[in-house]
């Protein structure tokens, strides 16, 4: 049997089997996250089929609650190449993220508490639905930083020592 038929797929998915479209890697070097929540996005067509061929960027977003909705703000969504004019959208356009009121709620009180943002983490397709999980996070000082990058190096020269022996 040969094996032209096959082809090899991206190796972009997550754990758990969800291809994963963009991730905002920076936001958990930036912040420390306390609670992660898997929402969903209301999108344009437009916004679906740029996403879909990774043609979007999360690195500055961050999320508000306003009037018991969460709005994605700053997040850049480049335009559909084949759409015209016309039919496309904004690139920075506010998007309302999908969630439950309850999940809603928790947000609202987690944030109260001081220094806490909401900021998105990362952006992936969960059957046909595109998914976007958020973290409520607490932004690290630059010492807490350079302690983590000591702590991850340590790990790193571990686990090259045990594999040499």
């Amino acid at each position: 049997m040969s094996k032209k038929g096959k082809k090899k797929s991206k190796n972009n998915s997550s754990v758990d089997g969800n291809r994963r479209l963009a991730e905002n890697r920076q936001a958990r070097y930036e912040y420390e996250i306390l609670e992660t929540l898997e929402t969903g996005l209301e999108l344009l067509g437009t916004e679906v089929k740029s996403i879909r061929a990774g043609k979007v960027n999360l690195k500055d977003g961050f999320c508000l609650i306003k009037k018991d909705q969460i709005q994605l703000h700053n997040v850049h969504i480049s335009p559909h190449n084949h759409a015209g004019k016309f039919f496309n959208h904004e690139p920075l356009r506010i998007k309302r993220l999908l969630a439950h009121r309850k999940e809603i709620e928790k947000l609202k009180i987690s944030l109260e508490r001081k220094g806490l943002t909401i900021i998105p983490l990362s952006l992936y397709l969960k059957g046909s639905w595109i998914k976007l999980k958020i973290g409520v996070g607490k932004g690290r000082k630059t010492h807490d930083k350079r302690d983590r990058e000591k702590i991850n190096d340590s790990k790193r020269d571990v686990a090259n020592a045990l594999k040499r022996f």
